[in-house]
């Protein structure tokens, strides 16, 4: 099946009764509206459509930034007839949103079950309660596990985002709440490394040195061995990382943290060069010669590294005269093969 084509719609914090410690959705979006008007709506969609190509996917009209279940029935309702109105004519499939855990009930769910939404998102962060608390997330565990079975037994496709290095947590705390996580059996899976965006309740704890975030290294690497989790239950992770923005980029938005662009690609690189001096160490010596590798065409960039920095490490530690990096169509996109 092909991965949809999204129409990503900014609610920023429209249904939030909290004020989590970590966000300013206004910030990281850069969006600071936070219910569209119909007419803006139309015209969103309709402009993204024109971009969707010759080979049609799927088309979506994602709600994100806000928690969608916690809007006011009217918001909710107008939303969702706005979408609908392009599913009846054809141009549109389905519609998504995301949401807190705590706001899944049966009776949110009933309202929103006549409309043509497909997948539901939950942001469910961690699934130590110690955590939540400590980032003032305002519901528990607990919450997660409930939203998880009302929405998987209504049929409904099941994403989960969590993030990592939150206020109170650790490297132990995010790989059980990963596997906790994955144990509900999500579709799909995000994940995101804190950061520090300005004018949230962590930027302050950050200025006051209450709370320090990982370097962009150590995050990768963390980020790596949750998506291996995830991989080894057949989890698909969409995305790592925040989804760039001109204000993140620029450092507008962004106090502290390890936020790239390129976040999930420099996961990917990672991965990649330690398979490589894997598959090295296993060949025994190749000092001064030049080594071969194979890859999914796709995978050039992720084995080359950033700016060619896997193939500058790999050199220097093994000594390598040369590499050089070859597409292989008959390969699987995280398959890498060296010629001896």
């Amino acid at each position: 099946m092909k991965k949809p084509f999204i129409i990503p719609i900014f609610i920023p914090h429209a249904g939030c009764r909290f004020q989590c410690a970590f966000c300013n959705q206004a910030a990281i979006t850069g969006v600071k509206r936070r219910i569209i008007s119909p007419e803006h709506l139309r015209i969103l969609v309709n402009g993204y459509l024109r971009y969707n190509g010759q080979q049609r996917k799927p088309v979506q009209i994602a709600y994100y930034g806000g928690n969608f279940l916690g809007l006011q029935n009217e918001d909710i309702l107008m939303l969702l007839r706005e979408a609908d109105q392009f599913v009846k004519a054809g141009t549109v499939d389905s519609i998504r949103f995301s949401t807190r855990p705590d706001t899944v009930t049966h009776e949110r769910l009933d309202m929103v079950s006549s409309f043509p939404v497909s997948t539901v998102e939950i942001g469910v962060q961690s699934m130590c309660d110690e955590v939540l608390t400590a980032a003032r997330r305002g519901h528990t565990a607990a919450d997660t596990e409930k939203a998880a079975k009302y929405l998987k037994s209504r049929g409904y496709t099941l994403g989960m985002q969590m993030m990592a290095a939150l206020p109170g947590s650790d490297e132990d705390k995010d790989i059980d709440s990963a596997r906790k996580i994955a144990d509900l059996g999500p579709d799909f899976v995000r994940i995101y490394p804190t950061a520090v965006v300005k004018d949230s309740l962590l930027a302050r704890w950050y200025d006051e040195g209450k709370y320090q975030p990982l370097s962009l290294e150590a995050a990768v690497t963390l980020v790596k061995k949750i998506y291996f989790l995830f991989r080894e239950k057949g989890i698909p992770v969409i995305r790592m990382g925040l989804q760039a923005s001109e204000d993140l980029d620029k450092g507008i938005s962004l106090v502290a943290g390890p936020y790239h662009p390129a976040f999930g690609h420099l996961v990917f690189s990672e991965i990649f060069s330690d398979m490589a001096s894997s598959l090295l160490r296993e060949a025994g010596d190749m000092a001064h010669r030049t080594v071969r590798f194979r890859v999914h065409p796709r995978s050039i960039s992720k084995m080359r590294g950033l700016r060619n920095r896997n193939i500058e490490i790999l050199k220097s530690e093994f000594h390598l005269n040369s590499i050089n990096v070859i597409a292989d169509p008959s390969l699987g996109e995280e398959e890498l093969r060296i010629e001896k």
